[in-house]
C-alpha cells in the first residue's frame, strides 16, 4: 500500500490542509505507511498568488499547476489510495478526479471542510462561481471510495450523492496549542481567520462598540488582511505559522460570529477549537457545528442576538475566574474530541481495505 496526497497548496502553509491531514503524516511514517504529497501550486506560486499585481506570475502559477496534475497521472500506478483535499484544480470540471476514479480505478478518499459545492452564496463573485464548476464536488463524492467530512452537515451532503461518508473533525496539536499566562495588561477579546471570513465581524461590531462605552478592553484580529475596525484599543496582527499560537495565547476571550446560512452550516468551528485548545473561553453564533464545540455555559456561550453578544462578553470581561474555569473545561473538551491524539487511530483506519 502506498498513498498519494493531493492538495491545493504546498505542505505547511494552508490551515485547512495542516489541520485536516498534514498533522497526521508523521504517524503514517511511524506506522510504515508510505506516501507522497503533491500540491497544485508550487512554493513560488503560493507566495505570489495572494500578492497584489503580478498577474503574469499568477497565470504562470496556475498553468504550472495544471501541468503538475497532468504529469501526476503517469505515476498513479504506484499508489493504492489517493487522498484528495477539497479539489485537484481551482477551476474547471473534475477531469483529473474522473481519470483517477474511472480510468486508473484508484480508491479515492475525498476530504472537505466547507460547503464547497455552493461557495459563499452571499459574498462570492458570480463569474468566479461559474469558473469553479461547483458541481464537481457532487461528482467527486459519487466517485470516491470514502468521503471524510468535517461535520454532520457536510457528511449528509456526501451521502446524498451516494458516498460512504465519515465525519472527521478538524483537529489541533494540543502539545503545541497550549494555555499561557502571558497576557496583555488589558483584557483581550480576539478573532482569527482569513480575509474571506472577515465580513462576519460586522455582525458583532454594534455589540463591541456598545461594550466599549463602559468597559476598557483590547480587540485583537489575527488575519492575512487588516479590516481596520473602528474600535478603541483595536490591534491587528498579520497571521503567520510562526506567530499562530503565541498570538492566540494573548487572548482572554475568543469570538466566532456567523451568519445563519447554508454556507455557514458547513463551517467546522476551527477558530473555536483553537481558542479552547489554548485555554480561553469563546462566544459564538449557534450555527453549524459551533454548538458541539462550545458547550453553552460550560466552556463558553452561544449568542443569537446583539443583546446576547454584549451580555456574554461583558460577563466574561467582568469575571476573570469564570474565564479561567471555562478555559480549562474548554481545553479538556478539545483534548478529548478535537486533538491529533484523539483522532490518530481514526485517521489511519481510513486507508484500511
Amino acid at each position: 500500500m502506498k498513498i498519494l496526497f493531493l492538495a491545493p497548496y504546498p505542505h505547511g502553509h494552508a490551515p485547512s490542509q495542516r489541520f485536516r491531514f498534514e498533522l497526521f503524516l508523521k504517524f503514517m511514517e511511524e506506522n510504515e505507511m508510505p506516501y507522497d504529497f503533491q500540491s497544485f501550486l508550487s512554493e513560488k506560486g503560493w507566495h505570489v498568488l495572494y500578492q497584489p499585481g503580478h498577474q503574469l506570475a499568477k497565470i504562470s502559477a496556475v498553468c504550472s499547476g495544471f501541468v503538475r496534475r497532468f504529469l501526476m497521472l503517469f505515476r498513479l500506478s504506484r499508489y493504492s489510495h489517493v487522498f484528495i483535499h477539497r479539489e485537484l484544480a481551482p477551476f474547471g470540471p473534475p477531469v483529473f478526479e474522473w481519470l483517477i476514479a474511472k480510468v486508473f480505478r484508484k480508491k479515492i478518499i475525498y476530504d472537505y471542510d466547507d460547503a464547497i459545492w455552493m461557495g459563499d452564496q452571499n459574498h462570492e463573485n458570480p463569474i468566479w462561481k461559474w469558473l469553479k464548476h461547483r458541481h464537481k464536488v457532487d461528482k467527486t463524492c459519487s466517485w470516491s471510495w470514502k468521503v471524510t467530512a468535517g461535520n454532520a452537515y457536510l457528511a449528509r451532503y456526501a451521502q446524498s450523492h451516494g458516498a460512504n461518508s465519515v465525519i472527521f473533525p478538524t483537529v489541533v496539536d494540543t502539545t503545541t496549542h497550549l494555555p499561557s499566562s502571558n497576557k496583555n495588561s488589558l483584557p483581550t477579546i480576539g478573532w482569527t481567520g482569513s480575509h474571506s471570513t472577515l465580513f462576519y465581524l460586522e455582525s458583532i461590531l454594534p455589540a463591541l462598540k456598545s461594550l466599549a462605552k463602559t468597559h476598557t478592553f483590547r480587540f485583537l484580529v489575527i488575519a492575512n488582511k487588516d479590516p481596520k475596525l473602528d474600535l478603541p484599543n483595536y490591534e491587528f496582527v498579520k497571521w503567520s505559522p510562526e506567530n499562530e499560537v503565541t498570538t492566540l495565547q494573548q487572548m482572554d476571550i475568543g469570538v466566532m460570529p456567523l451568519e445563519d446560512t447554508e454556507w455557514a452550516k458547513g463551517k467546522c468551528g476551527f477558530k473555536l477549537i483553537q481558542y479552547l485548545a489554548v485555554g480561553i473561553p469563546a462566544v459564538a453564533s449557534p450555527v453549524g457545528v459551533n454548538d458541539q464545540v462550545v458547550l453553552h455555559g460550560k466552556n463558553g456561550f452561544l449568542a443569537s442576538s446583539e443583546i446576547q453578544w454584549e451580555e456574554y462578553l461583558r460577563k466574561l470581561l467582568f469575571e476573570p475566574k469564570l474565564r479561567e474555569v471555562m478555559g480549562a473545561q474548554g481545553r479538556q473538551h478539545i483534548v478529548e474530541h478535537y486533538s491529533v491524539a484523539s483522532q490518530k487511530a481514526k485517521f489511519l483506519s481510513l486507508f484500511d481495505g
